[in-house]
C-alpha cells in the first residue's frame, strides 16, 4: 500500500498558514476546523508544519499565552515529507521514529495532502480486516473431506 492509496480515499480540502501569520490566527482556525495540523506555506513553497504540539510549547513558553507571537516562530520549519509513492511501511517507520503525527505529501515542491498517524493506521486495520475477510471466505468454500474423496 502506497500513501497515494490513503489521500485517494482521504479526499484534498488542505488548511495552510503563512509563517508571518499571527500564532493565534491559526490556532483559531485550527479549533474551528477541528484540525490538528496547518501546512505552512510561502511563495508557493512548503516552510514548516504547525501542529497541536507546537502551539502548545509556544503557549508555554510565553507564560500561558499566545500574544503576538507569528507562525515562524513556533512551527516545525524542517518537517518529514513523503511522496505519493512512499510505502506504507516506509511511512510508519518514519512517523515512529521522529513522533511525526502529521506529514505532507509532496511531489517535488508540489503539495499533494497530508496524512496524518490516524489515516495510516486506519488504512493498516482497513487492509487487514480485508485480508481476514478473504481468508475466511476461502477457509469457508474449501473442500471437506466427502467433497474431496468424491472428486477424485
Amino acid at each position: 500500500m502506497k500513501v497515494s492509496d490513503i489521500l485517494r480515499l482521504k479526499g484534498g480540502t488542505l488548511f495552510t498558514a503563512t509563517p508571518d501569520e499571527p500564532l493565534a490566527e491559526a490556532a483559531l482556525l485550527m479549533a474551528e476546523r477541528d484540525l490538528g495540523s496547518l501546512v505552512v506555506m510561502e511563495h508557493g513553497d512548503l516552510v514548516g508544519m504547525l501542529t497541536f504540539r507546537e502551539v502548545i510549547q509556544s503557549v508555554v513558553k510565553n507564560g500561558g499565552t499566545i500574544g503576538s507571537t507569528l507562525v515562524r516562530s513556533a512551527m516545525d520549519d524542517a518537517p518529514l515529507t513523503c511522496t505519493m509513492e512512499t510505502d506504507m511501511d516506509e511511512v510508519r517507520r518514519m512517523m515512529l521514529d521522529r513522533h511525526a503525527r502529521y506529514m505532507p505529501v509532496m511531489d517535488k515542491r508540489m503539495l499533494m495532502g497530508v496524512i496524518s498517524f490516524y489515516d495510516v493506521a486506519k488504512a493498516v486495520v482497513d487492509s487487514q480486516n480485508f485480508e481476514n475477510k478473504m481468508l475466511k471466505a476461502y477457509i469457508r468454500d474449501w473442500p471437506g473431506q466427502d467433497e474431496a474423496g468424491k472428486s477424485a
